[in-house]
């Protein structure tokens, strides 16, 4: 049986980089970058700042963004559509993730209603 060979990156641990640590630590160019902060798809903490200052989450979202771009060969404009498909994936997950908790609690209480 073949052994697949899976690399993990690491991360050191922070709170919140720059723009050129963020484009470092993502693998991305600045050019990728910053079209990436253009269109929304990775924001800084204060988009009115000189010097930009984005969150460990910004990080995460350039890391999947360089990701997208080598393994599926797309464009900057395409993966920043992808990362906010991802986006709105993950919302609808948690949202039917809640309203599955809810269901047996609204089963009980329907089935308690109709023995009266």
């Amino acid at each position: 049986m073949p052994l697949e060979m899976v690399q993990f990156d690491f991360l050191p641990p922070i709170t919140e980089c720059s723009f050129s640590e963020l484009a470092e630590l993502s693998a991305l160019t600045t050019a990728e970058l910053s079209d990436l902060i253009d269109c929304g798809a990775v924001a800084p903490i204060d988009a009115g700042l000189l010097h930009q200052r984005f969150a460990a989450s910004a990080v995460r979202r350039a890391r999947t963004a360089a990701r997208l771009r080598d393994e599926f060969e797309l464009e900057i404009s395409a993966v920043a559509l992808a990362l906010l498909l991802l986006e709105r994936v993950h919302e609808l997950e948690a949202q039917l993730q809640h309203l599955r908790v809810q269901l047996p609690a609204a089963c009980d209480t329907a089935m308690r209603q109709s023995v009266r």
